[in-house]
């Protein structure tokens, strides 16, 4: 899949955010917050729950997409004089605004996570806090988790803390730039200690089983009023960024674990068949599997870059479908505690400005690094959390699906009866008339139905566009 933006004119952006709004109606999406929810954020705003530790000495950094202003994290690295590595991870506190039973708490339980449609996002709390007070904006001291991780040499973690403390972030960088410094040997230490950190946590995770997926995201890109599809291949930054913040759930799992109460981010290993059916995936897509090989050391040997890898890794998708929470109280070891993919206990911490759920585990977590009992408050919410969290995944999974099939329709609109070249991402297993394709130009995927022989997964094909509907929000091709 091409790295690149496609920016076309067909798809209005008055007639696309009408539709949207539709969506929204349809998935009864939370629109504007109540007054009185407005009025407790903004008096939590002005006044927060501050702790006495301060940590700003330290120049902190956030990465994230160059538009967002919702930060949650932010980081300082450094290597250790004994040797090793030392991460400080500050995660926004918004249980330092968020009183436990008021119109703020009820209101995020209601809405669980932040929702993305391509003319905006429908946030978990107001923006007055998730833009402002509550974001590790730079030159702002905000109250934050501060977590201490020392690393070994290898990377692994040999001790972990976290407590509340003041920090202050100096600088908001973005994936891009990131990535730009540090390949150019213009980063700072802090920054270029990213990529060595990120590397030793990267080889972990192939020791120990762990997955992390390399597939290109398709993107809704916004444009003068105008909207647009394309591909963007995740660049090494995100990835190193991304173990930092794995490797932070992982030690979040492990504190509550060790304290006796928790919830944590479960997914249960691939079915029965799961792995024999992507062997023969990719015996189809000729991608050489040896049988000595395990399908993690595969994995990322792949170059998604090339069709035949893209549709294989869209393919291996399917083994990380499932995930759940699991609670667990009185010292008993959860059943299932292992998330398959990580290959290890984890829990999410990390977005808690984004994610219902990071408030409780960080909270958690501050009480079994002190060696307190947990507030109840947050040991009263765990039981309906599981729930309240699947919940919120569907309906936001939901949102960014049909927000993307609307798109595709409203780009595609005036072009029925136009031929495209296409690569086959994917065949069905009793159908194999039917599968799902990807357009380079437009960066489109769709369904596709072959009239007379079985689609090739991984193969070049030419298909016709048959529909392209914004009001059902369908895209439909037929071989040519």
């Amino acid at each position: 899949m091409p790295r690149r933006h496609m920016h076309m004119t067909g798809a209005d952006g008055a007639a696309l955010r009408a539709a949207l709004r539709v969506l929204r109606t349809k998935l009864d999406v939370p629109e504007e917050f109540p007054a009185e929810v407005l009025a407790e954020a903004e008096r939590a705003a002005g006044a927060p729950r501050l702790p006495e530790a301060d940590a700003t000495d330290l120049p902190f950094f956030t990465v994230d997409p160059p538009t967002s202003v919702d930060l949650d994290q932010a980081m300082h690295l450094a290597k250790r004089s004994s040797g090793g590595y030392r991460i400080h991870y500050a995660i926004a506190d918004v249980a330092a605004f968020v009183t436990p039973g008021g119109p703020l708490d009820a209101e995020a339980h209601r809405r669980v996570t932040t929702l993305y449609f391509p003319d905006g996002k429908v946030p978990l709390h107001p923006a007055v806090l998730s833009e402002g007070a509550a974001s590790l904006l730079p030159d702002q001291t905000r109250p934050a988790l501060l977590w201490r991780l020392d690393l070994d040499a290898e990377g692994r973690v040999e001790t972990t803390e976290v407590r509340r403390a003041l920090v202050r972030s100096r600088a908001k960088l973005d994936y891009e730039g990131v990535q730009k410094a540090i390949d150019t040997g213009t980063a700072e230490e802090p920054l270029a200690l990213l990529k060595d950190i990120g590397r030793l946590r990267e080889a972990l995770e192939v020791e120990r089983g762990g997955i992390s997926l390399n597939v290109p995201e398709q993107v809704v890109v916004a444009h003068d009023g105008t909207y647009s599809l394309g591909y963007r291949a995740p660049l090494p930054a995100d990835g190193w960024n991304a173990q930092i913040s794995l490797m932070t759930g992982m030690a979040a799992a492990d504190l509550m674990l060790a304290a006796g109460t928790g919830i944590l981010r479960t997914l249960p290993t691939a079915p029965d068949g799961a792995v024999g059916k992507l062997r023969r995936t990719a015996k189809a897509l000729r991608i050489d599997w040896p049988h000595h090989v395990p399908y993690a050391e595969l994995v990322r040997s792949l170059d998604p870059q090339r069709p035949a890898h893209a549709a294989f890794l869209q393919e291996c998708t399917a083994l990380l479908r499932g995930a759940g929470y699991t609670v667990f109280t009185g010292g008993e070891r959860p059943d299932p505690a292992i998330h398959s993919a990580v290959a290890a206990p984890y829990a999410h911490t990390t977005a808690p400005l984004r994610r219902l759920v990071d408030r409780y585990t960080g909270e958690l977590c501050v009480a079994a690094v002190a060696g307190s009992e947990p507030p109840e408050w947050a040991v009263a919410a765990l039981a309906a959390l599981p729930q309240e969290m699947a919940g919120g995944t569907r309906l936001a999974n939901t949102a960014e699906r049909e927000s993307v099939d609307l798109v595709e329709a409203a780009v595609l609109q005036d072009r029925v009866g136009e031929t495209f070249e296409a690569t086959v991402v994917d065949v069905k297993d009793r159908e194999p008339l039917v599968g799902t394709v990807h357009l380079e130009d437009p960066a489109v995927v769709g369904r596709v139905e072959s009239a007379l022989q079985e689609l090739p997964l991984g193969g070049r094909i030419r298909v016709r566009l048959t529909q392209a509907d914004p009001g059902t929000a369908k895209v439909l091709f037929a071989t040519v």
